[in-house]
This record gives C-alpha cells, structure tokens and sequence, in this order.
C-alpha cells in the first residue's frame, strides 16, 4: 500500500515538473517568428530535433540500447525475452522524447546553434578528442562569437534520466539513477561525437572524386 502512494506521489512530481517545463520553454519555441533569421533558427533547431528523436539514427540507437540492457538484465523486473526487450525498448524511447524536448526548449530560449556541434576531424589523437569534448559540452549561441555551456543538451539529459524513474521499477527509481542514467546519456553523446570525429567524410570523399574527374576531362 505504502509503495503504491510512494510511485503514485513520485509520478504527480515527474508530471508536474514535466508540465512546468512545458509551460516556461513552449511559447519561446513555439511563437511566431518576427523576422527571416530567426525563423531559419527554428527551422534549424526543429530538424535537429526530428533527427535526434524519430529518426532512422535514433531509432537504431534506441534499439542498440535496449539490446545492452537486455543483455546485462537491467532492470531485472523486466525480465527476458521479447516482451522485456520491448519494454527496454520502449523505455529507451520515452527517454530519447524527453530528452529531446527539453535540449530544444532550453536550447530554443538560449539561441542554441545545433549546427555548431559538428565535428572539425583536425589532425591528431587528441586534437579530435578536445574537438569531441568541446563538442559534447559546448555550444556555439545565433548571434554569438564565443561557445558557452551546452545547456540544453546537459538539462536534456539530467531531465530525461530524472522523468524516466516514473516508468522505472521501483528498484531503479530513485533520484540517484536517474542522474546516473543521465550521466550515461552525456557518455553516449561523448561516445558517438568521438565516433563521429574518427568515421570519414563521405561527402567531402564524393567531391573530391568529383573535382579529379572533372580535371581528367578537362
């Protein structure tokens, strides 16, 4: 009985702070825009936000994730098999959605450039580590010549870990998971930047192929 009122108190709080949430970061997001600028701005944060959460990408992450957790039996409630794996899948979904909504309204009230997170590929081991980092942790603000805090993207995913304890059992609950599981949301992000600085250019490989063709012909 205790434990019912327990979940059904912590979820009236997630909802809350969800809704909170909502209600500070919707009008800035959402409000007409006033001038071309600020609308292709939007238009930038909105596909980011598509491409990060309902993706083909995302997707396969989502699944690449839900695949570790079957694998280490976590949560251990949720059991093996099919309909755990769904359930690992589906809570992997829920958390990529909140996530990302958070990072594009607190991105959307800071004029957070997404754009200025892709990666340089310089020279060098640690070269591209820094780049990875700077990256993962940094962004460059429309308007703004030097790189701040990446507050969306930080807020997204400490956000999501903490929303995600309302579906989690109770065993994994906590406040102290969810910040884990935000932690390891950021160690993703760091992971896949650092893939990112390492994994060739194809488009840039096509032009230049391009370019020697079109001096052969010459």
């Amino acid at each position: 009985m205790q434990g019912g009122i327990e979940v059904r108190t912590r979820t009236r709080l997630i909802l809350a702070l969800m809704a909170t949430m909502f209600l500070t970061c919707a009008p800035a997001a959402l409000r007409p825009q006033k001038n071309r600028k600020r609308d292709n701005e939007r238009k930038i944060r909105l596909h980011e936000y598509r491409k990060s959460t309902v993706s083909p990408g995302a997707m396969a992450r989502t699944a690449a994730g839900a695949g570790v957790g079957q694998l280490r039996h976590h949560p251990r409630e949720w059991g093996q098999g099919g309909r755990g794996y769904s359930k690992r899948f589906a809570s992997g979904l829920g958390q990529r959605a909140v996530k990302g909504t958070i990072q594009f309204g607190v991105g959307t009230l800071r004029h957070e450039d997404p754009g200025s997170t892709k990666p340089l590929k310089p020279p060098g081991f640690r070269a591209k580590m820094k780049d990875a980092l700077r990256n993962t942790f940094t962004v460059r603000r429309f308007g703004h010549k030097k790189r701040s805090v990446a507050a969306g993207r930080i807020s997204g995913a400490v956000g999501s870990g903490l929303v995600s304890r309302a579906w989690q059992p109770a065993a994994a609950a906590g406040v102290g998971s969810g910040l884990a599981s935000g932690g390891i949301a950021l160690g993703a992000d760091l992971g896949i930047n650092t893939a990112r600085e390492f994994i060739p250019d194809g488009k840039k490989h096509k032009r230049e192929r391009q370019v020697r063709r079109n001096r052969h012909r010459r």
